[in-house]
């Protein structure tokens, strides 16, 4: 695992998001087993101090759970998931939204700029589905 980290944030916040990523995007699994804080930590090369309160966020929020003797693994609760995945495109749109209002778009040009760019993306995938032979839903 790899991550750029910032130092305006704090490090065990940054690997939760992390971690919560690859959870929303499928490369973690609902019952997949995670690294130790060992594993983690040296992975990391950062403080195990820091990967346990990663943890202890993350099993608080109930995105992981501690199985006695066996380790942490992914929750296996569908809805707990889905709420994860929306609460960070929510916080996507919100940093999106308010980006573009700095720039000096109005909502309805935000809404239309946005139409127009998953019209040309849907476009876009369509032509690359065809010369792959696949076809591309969006």
């Amino acid at each position: 695992m790899s991550i750029e980290f910032d130092n305006n944030l704090p490090i065990y916040l940054q690997i939760m998001n992390h971690i919560k990523r690859q959870i929303v995007s499928g490369i973690l699994q609902p019952g997949d087993k995670i690294p130790s804080v060992r594993e983690l930590a040296a992975d990391l090369q950062i403080n195990p101090n820091t990967i346990q309160r990663t943890f202890q966020e993350l099993e608080r929020e109930e995105v992981v759970e501690t199985r006695r003797g066996l380790g942490r693994y992914v929750t296996s609760e569908e809805s707990k998931i889905m709420a994860i995945k929306k609460e960070m495109a929510g916080e996507l749109l919100h940093q999106f939204i308010h980006g573009m209002q700095e720039l000096g778009f109005k909502n309805q040009d935000i809404v239309s700029i946005v139409s127009e760019a998953v019209a040309e993306d849907r476009k876009q995938s369509v032509k690359e589905g065809a010369k792959g032979g696949n076809t591309a839903q969006s």
